[in-house]
């Protein structure tokens, strides 16, 4: 057991799904969890530390509309034992487990508080759309009809695709599995401090809504001569890293984390804005904030939501400043096509190392399960390969391609075998010219216009079968 051990930092990560709490420290730290329901709380014995300022922080940490957290007390409840008490809003699941030093950190301890009813990533697209949709408009009563005169009912208004969604997924969901008891105490030490703060980025204006999007119009020989669709069009949107990992940083403190997210919120913005072929879209963000979200469970929520496609996010790094250009990855079932595909898909693959995932529930991962599986995913490779070149010709009409065809390699999180899947490295963050391009607000937004196109030149060429959305 260590004993002595130095806190590094403390984090709080708040978040609708589950918030972590982390103390990061120069060793290994020994912890006991007692979780407590009525009210629930969950108190954790850290052994191997005194009561020091920077565990006292934790308190002033708490942001008060974290969706799980009300509260967090620390005092010292023995010599070299210090007493941690989370107060919670909810029941919860917690888990509490170890992760060793990996990239910037050293030894973590992390409280994961993860709600006792799961969150579900189609409510989550319903409640943003509820939260998006105007209200209705102000009518005077109408005047009451006489007596003699027989009313006309109304017409029914259109149907809303989302309500059809929401329906379905009422009658046919299955309920979750039960949980079983909250895992013990990882024994794995824990991992390290994260790089120096790096300077905010300019905020996205809440700009107007973008114009609708015109799809391109069908021609004969491909899909678009099929019968129309008459649903709704669900996109995922992976914005790649989050909370504990940052992804790649740049000479000027840009963090990957940060960029890739406000472009997939502008990109949002786009696809709620637009229809193809007379059909509604609607993004979907496997994370909407500052937090870790596991590769698996990146994929898993695209699937949950039988999303039509899955555009992952990302911004480029290397060893040297020279490198640039965007790039565009598929998944390979045959080795990556190139040297750096298999340079990049190791590292991107890497995330779960970073973020910090319980070793303890990573099998438990249903990605782990369906990736396994003696299937092949050749139509979702060849569907990915087309989306990929639509979008690259269009991020290439911004500036300098890395490569100029769809590379290949093996991506976890491109793994969902019935959706198509994309990779996109928007640019270099390492090279400071793209840096500073990354950082501005015209060229996100400009991202955000190119992958909007190409996703649009995407459906009409290939429309989604019509299907019924039973999850």
């Amino acid at each position: 057991m260590a004993h002595g051990a130095g806190i590094v930092a403390v984090r709080i990560w708040p978040a609708p799904e589950y918030s972590r709490v982390t103390i990061e420290s120069d060793e290994a730290l020994s912890a006991k969890p007692f979780f407590v329901a009525t009210p629930p709380r969950l108190a954790v014995d850290i052994e191997g530390a005194d009561l020091s300022p920077a565990l006292r922080e934790l308190v002033a940490k708490v942001r008060f509309d974290d969706p799980n957290i009300a509260g967090i007390r620390v005092g010292q409840n023995a010599p070299g034992v210090v007493r941690l008490v989370i107060d919670l809003k909810q029941a919860a699941l917690p888990q509490v487990f170890t992760l060793p030093p990996v990239a910037a950190y050293r030894h973590r301890l992390v409280l994961d508080l993860y709600p006792a009813a799961p969150m579900d990533p189609l409510q989550a697209l319903i409640a943003e759309r509820l939260r998006d949709a105007p209200p209705p408009p102000a009518t005077a009563a109408p005047a009451p009809a006489p007596a003699t005169t027989a009313q006309t009912p109304a017409p029914p208004a259109a149907p809303d695709p989302l309500d059809a969604l929401i329906a379905q997924h009422s009658n046919h969901r299955s309920p979750p599995p039960a949980e079983t008891a909250p895992p013990t105490l990882a024994a794995a030490p824990i991992s390290t401090a994260p790089a120096a703060p790096a300077p905010p980025l300019p905020a996205v204006p809440a700009a107007p809504a973008p114009p609708i999007v015109p799809a391109v119009p069908a021609r004969p020989g491909n899909r678009a001569t099929a019968t129309p669709t008459d649903r709704l069009i669900i996109v995922a949107l992976d914005p790649g890293h989050g909370g504990e990992d940052p992804g790649a940083i740049g000479p000027a403190g840009t963090r990957e984390k940060d960029v890739v997210l406000r472009v997939a919120q502008l990109l949002r913005q786009r696809i709620n804005a637009t229809t193809v072929a007379g059909n509604p879209m609607r993004a979907y963000l496997t994370r909407d904030g500052d937090y870790f979200v596991p590769l698996g469970t990146r994929v898993q929520k695209a699937r949950d939501v039988q999303a039509d496609l899955f555009v992952s996010i990302h911004a480029d790094a290397f060893t040297t400043p020279a490198a640039r250009g965007a790039s565009v990855f598929a998944l390979s079932q045959s080795g990556a096509s190139s040297a750096a595909a298999r340079w990049m898909a190791n590292k991107e693959n890497q995330s779960d190392l970073v973020g910090g995932i319980n070793a303890q529930r990573q099998a438990q991962d249903r990605y782990v399960q369906f990736t396994k599986l003696d299937m092949s995913i050749t139509a979702q490779i060849k569907d990915s390969l087309q989306l990929g070149r639509v979008l690259l010709g269009e991020i290439g009409q911004l500036g300098q391609l890395h490569k100029p065809q769809v590379e290949q390699a093996g991506f976890a999180v491109l793994k969902a075998p019935d959706i198509p899947s994309v990779l996109v490295e928007t640019a270099f963050i390492s090279n400071p010219e793209e840096e500073k391009r990354l950082r501005s607000s015209a060229y996100q937004e400009q991202l955000a216009n190119a992958l909007m196109r190409g996703i649009t030149r995407y459906f009409a060429k290939n429309p989604p079968l019509a299907r019924s959305r039973s999850i």
